[in-house]
């Protein structure tokens, strides 16, 4: 743990997220008693001159208790309702807790516009420094009342990663009901051995995280995998820990806790990578073949129209893509120098052929190695 307390040092601007079963009972409510530990342990923080951002769920939760519903809701609009019943007794719970602490605290919610939107994403960021230097805990959520299918994130573990993104955090924090990232599904194998630090994320561990089934809320271990690798890739660190200990993040900031770290990557990616690989929506794919992959994943190569074997959806020039092997696993994502209609023309084929197929002189890269982020191993 000696390169964490090194981390510790450094990390001043924090995003927590806290879990639906940590703050929510269907029949209970909401958990009044450790809203006001977490903002115990918030004020502390600030007090050491740490910048703090809560990511908390619970609304739909708490709507389910105030209805006295017998079963979680199944429909986006019975969720809506919910999440609208839910989010001011969230906030009217989080404002008491907060309040004993003499901290302000702001409510911002969030849908996946106010990322994928460049003008709402800049506003946002600016909301948030300000809020910051305030001295304020923002407190967000998604905006579960309004969202679509199609604007929605889904689930808080990737919104907290896409929040660490926009405020250029240091340190992301998971407080689930889980202890951390299992060797195998501790339900079920009473041998399986949680993993204290995690250096690289590699297919092999995302398939671990696939089997694990020990989390009843939305995402599970998948989706903190996925916040993981938003995370990493932009030089942040973060932490899986169990919230229901009352002194977990005390624990976290003495660099003695039970939990599982993801260290970052010692090389970051810069701004417009970050955009492209984890906030820009991909409005269609393409199937590369070995050769292709190969060279994407460990010669650190442009794209070629050559690997080429099929074109999805309708995209235009300058727009995202997804990259994807033949076995439909998303390996990369990338701005796209050709339209789907010419990428449709030139699959398969030489550059040296491309002037001849198209009319017109255009670039050899379908997508440009300065425009490409992985997303499997390297």
């Amino acid at each position: 743990m000696h390169r964490y307390k090194t981390i510790l040092r450094t990390r001043n601007k924090i995003v927590i997220k806290i879990g639906t079963n940590l703050l929510a009972d269907k029949e209970k409510g909401i958990n009044l008693e450790r809203m006001n530990e977490i903002a115990k342990n918030v004020a502390s923080l600030q007090r050491r001159g740490k910048q703090v951002v809560l990511v908390s769920s619970g609304a739909i939760g708490a709507g389910v208790a105030a209805l006295k519903m017998k079963g979680s809701p199944k429909t986006i609009p019975e969720k809506q309702a919910t999440a609208a019943i839910g989010q001011p007794l969230l906030m009217e719970a989080y404002e008491n807790a907060f309040r004993k602490q003499e901290c302000t605290i702001a409510q911002i919610l969030l849908t996946k516009d106010d990322f994928t939107n460049r003008a709402r994403y800049l506003n946002a960021k600016n909301t948030f420094s300000v809020l910051l230097d305030k001295g304020v805990v923002p407190i967000i959520n998604e905006n579960d009342t309004v969202a679509v299918e199609e604007i929605k994130l889904g689930d808080n573990d990737n919104l907290s990663a896409l929040v660490a993104n926009l405020i250029e955090a240091d340190l992301l924090i998971i407080l689930s009901d889980i202890d951390g990232l299992f060797s195998d599904d501790p339900t079920k194998n009473y041998n399986a051995e949680l993993i204290p630090i995690v250096e690289k994320i590699t297919p092999q561990l995302e398939k671990l995280a696939k089997s694990s089934k020990t989390e009843l809320s939305t995402g599970g271990m998948i989706t903190k995998i996925q916040a993981a690798k938003r995370c990493v890739s932009a030089g942040i660190a973060m932490i899986i820990a169990n919230g229901k200990n009352p002194k977990a993040l005390e624990e976290i900031f003495s660099g003695d806790f039970k939990g599982t770290l993801f260290l970052p990557a010692e090389k970051k990616l810069n701004v417009r990578k970050k955009w492209i690989g984890f906030v820009s929506h991909a409005n269609g794919y393409i199937v590369v073949d070995d050769g292709a992959k190969n060279a994407l994943l460990k010669r650190q190569k442009s794209l070629l129209p050559s690997g080429i074997l099929e074109v999805h959806g309708e995209f235009k020039a300058h727009d995202t893509i997804s990259v994807r092997d033949m076995e439909g696993t998303e390996i990369a994502k990338g701005v796209t120098g050709f339209s789907s209609m010419d990428l449709g023309k030139i699959k398969g084929k030489k550059t040296s052929e491309l002037e001849k197929i198209l009319n017109c002189k255009s670039c050899d890269e379908v997508i440009h190695r300065d425009n490409l982020v992985l997303i499997g191993e390297e």
